[in-house]
């Protein structure tokens, strides 16, 4: 299996803090990673009913049985023991005793949060980053086929086919996922919540136009999008604002963590339909921007991402918020350069200069090294990535 960049991140904390949880989507390579990481730790599935039932039932001594640590996967599935984990953290505070893997759910995450707070690191692992499957860094055609094909570790490292692998994981999603999260009535009409929102990848999401569509409460599409935020299956991008306030209220765009489930839920199943079809730019412009969040989160990154766009639909694809400053990066599938392609960069520094990058133009074309247009950086990110080499 491919070693992933988060290890390096992962061993540190784990010489720094007696427990380190990590948290991501189904599938994502948590198991994997803790057993790499530290392959002489017992290892501890919770999905076990046996052993569920013994933690569930006497929390105490399983832990006991544990008195150097242990890898715990699954560890939503025994939220209750979390509890007592703390006190057995609190009488021997050796760094790296205990790893935990779970899916981030809001009763997870806040069960962590009272139990474990300022005794655990936390790490979110998502599917494969570009730097960790090379084989997809490819442009033009090939691109669009691995936009497709998609990113989790088990599609990258078999031969499985899409047409296996996607059914069976957004089915073991509605059964045992989200019943967890959330009560739907209606598993059908969710299904078609979630190829309606598929198909709005990079686009604003308007709750009241998706409750319009489908018949529902705007309400209930919040809390669906919600839950498909804690399990880490789509990330909202928020837009930046001076004024702190509007950050919050501005309308977000939704993006897949990963491109190949968003082709997927939206039908797409050749790569001309990919490649040449209407979603082309969204689907292109969420394989970059997930990339980098992948890559970001993989180094523990602090970096905040945005998008921009004023009262006159002038916008800036992403805003990665750094020391201070914002690095504005337009997006763009065409293989030809435009000069248009910058225009969004250069409002936006002319507004915003004081805190403004140059800013990068990343597209799916052929770029000369520290190729440079109007002072805004360009580059291909299939084979190249400035902000997290």
């Amino acid at each position: 299996m491919t070693k992933r960049t988060i290890q390096t991140e992962l061993e540190i904390l784990a010489t720094e803090f007696p427990v380190v949880s990590i948290y991501g989507p189904r599938q994502s390579g948590k198991t994997t990673l803790a057993r790499m990481a530290f392959p002489g730790k017992p290892w501890v599935s919770l999905e076990d009913p046996d052993v569920r039932s013994r933690a569930a039932h006497d929390p105490r001594g399983f832990l006991a049985s544990y008195p150097d640590g242990a890898v715990f996967d699954e560890i939503q599935r025994t939220p209750d023991l979390l509890s007592y984990l703390q006190g057995v953290v609190d009488a021997d505070r050796r760094p790296g005793r205990f790893i935990l893997t779970g899916s981030h759910q809001a009763q997870l995450k806040k069960g962590v949060a009272q139990s474990l707070a300022g005794r655990t690191a936390v790490l979110t692992l998502l599917p494969y980053s570009l730097e960790e499957c090379p084989d997809a860094a490819k442009s033009g055609r090939a691109l669009f086929s691995s936009i497709r094909r998609g990113f989790w570790p088990q599609l990258r490292e078999t031969s499985i086919r899409e047409k296996s692998f996607f059914p069976a994981y957004v089915a073991t999603y509605l059964e045992r996922d989200l019943p967890a999260l959330l009560a739907v009535r209606n598993l059908s009409l969710f299904q078609d919540f979630l190829f309606l929102l598929a198909s709005r990848v990079g686009q604003l999401v308007n709750a009241n136009a998706l409750s319009s569509d489908l018949g529902v409460s705007a309400p209930t599409v919040r809390a669906w999008i919600s839950a498909l935020e804690e399990s880490h299956l789509v990330f909202l991008l928020r837009g930046w604002s001076r004024n702190c306030v509007n950050q919050v209220v501005k309308t977000p765009k939704v993006y897949f963590t990963d491109t190949g489930l968003a082709c997927w839920l939206a039908r797409l199943t050749d790569d001309d339909r990919v490649e040449g079809g209407p979603l082309r730019g969204g689907l292109y412009e969420n394989f970059v921007i997930a990339d980098l969040l992948k890559r970001s989160l993989n180094r523990a990154s602090p970096d905040r991402f945005w998008f921009y766009r004023d009262s006159r639909g002038r916008e800036v694809d992403l805003l990665i918020e750094r020391g201070g400053r914002l690095i504005p990066v337009e997006i763009k599938s065409s293989s030809t350069f435009s000069p248009d392609f910058v225009s969004g960069i250069r409002h936006f520094r002319s507004v915003f200069g004081e805190t403004s990058a140059p800013g990068w133009l990343l597209f799916n074309g052929d770029v000369p090294p520290d190729a440079v247009h109007d002072g805004v950086r360009l580059a291909n990110p299939a084979t190249t990535c400035p902000f997290y080499p």
